[in-house]
């Protein structure tokens, strides 16, 4: 496993180059084995080609539409939105031993996330309408969060949510972490042990965003001695790695951060532990911040 630091938790996006790939996380470069992850562009009328094994995958309309033909079946007009700051996305949910081909209805983007199971789960397309919206925190610390594949999905292991983030506040935060697995004697899950990916888009071309990436006492990583206290600039289609530790974010004023965050471990779960010391912070708020949610959604969609 990799020393992490501000130079290696960030993976920048490819040349320009092969078939529209934006840019990729590979396993064996992210010190996981976990989380495969792409992001591609494609061009109306073009295609793309992809076959896989032993993983499940789900494929999110970041812009525009598509159409997928594949061995498990075929989807047309997959995608309303025109990018992701413009409306609820659509997914798609194929098991092991899949081959794909998706044809750009119109000019578009669209993120692949794959991880390793033998599990077999029926595909499932995810409409706008099937996404549930959260509106989280409160005050600065207000986001927007859309649930696509949530714990509880009938797959085997992959979560994969979008988030909001208003100009001026906090996201992930209070800081959290999720890098040991606890459960009750119940057998509740107190806390997972999850690889994380953050894919970043900011809603203006000079835009950012900062995330610190931090363990404590309890991280494998820093018990082993080699911890992780790490400050990253994010821009669009960047993506940040969070092998460990907690890991808040912060847009700047005047931008609004969005992220896809694909995460995958020791169960299909969210379950984390707040940082101790910022979680009083949850106690402060006062009301909601009235940007959130960032675009029109039905409020029978809300949480």
């Amino acid at each position: 496993m990799p020393q992490y630091d501000s130079s290696n938790l960030v993976i920048h996006p490819h040349a320009a180059g092969d078939s529209g790939l934006i840019v990729e996380v590979r396993p064996e470069l992210a010190g996981w084995d976990t989380i495969s992850f792409q992001s591609r562009r494609l061009g109306r009328g073009q295609r793309w080609s992809f076959a896989w094994t032993e993983s499940e995958l789900a494929l999110v309309v970041l812009g525009g539409t598509v159409s997928i033909e594949s061995n498990r079946g075929s989807w047309a007009g997959v995608g309303k939105r025109a990018n992701v700051f413009a409306g609820l996305p659509s997914a798609l949910y194929l098991p092991p031993h899949t081959s794909l081909s998706v044809t750009a209805e119109t000019d578009c983007e669209f993120a692949l996330a794959w991880a390793a199971t033998k599990e077999e789960h029926p595909p499932r397309l995810v409409h706008p309408e099937d996404v549930t919206v959260e509106l989280r925190g409160g005050d600065h610390a207000s986001r927007h969060i859309n649930s696509i594949l949530p714990p509880g999905f009938p797959c085997a292991r992959l979560v994969v949510v979008e988030v909001y983030t208003p100009g001026g506040n906090w996201s992930s935060y209070p800081p959290h972490k999720h890098d040991v697995h606890r459960a009750a004697p119940d057998g509740r899950i107190l806390e997972a042990d999850l690889d994380e990916i953050y894919y970043y888009k900011i809603d203006r071309p000079e835009g950012y965003a900062l995330q610190r990436v931090y363990t404590g006492p309890e991280s494998p990583l820093q018990q082993a001695g080699q911890p992780i206290d790490a400050a990253v600039i994010a821009r669009s289609d960047d993506v940040v790695l969070i092998p460990e530790g907690y890991h808040p974010v912060s847009s700047p004023v005047g931008y609004t951060t969005y992220y896809l965050n694909v995460l995958v471990g020791s169960a299909q779960s969210l379950a984390a532990s707040d940082d101790p010391q910022f979680a009083w912070v949850k106690g402060s708020y006062h009301g909601l911040d009235p940007r959130v949610p960032i675009y029109p959604v039905p409020p029978s969609a809300i949480r």
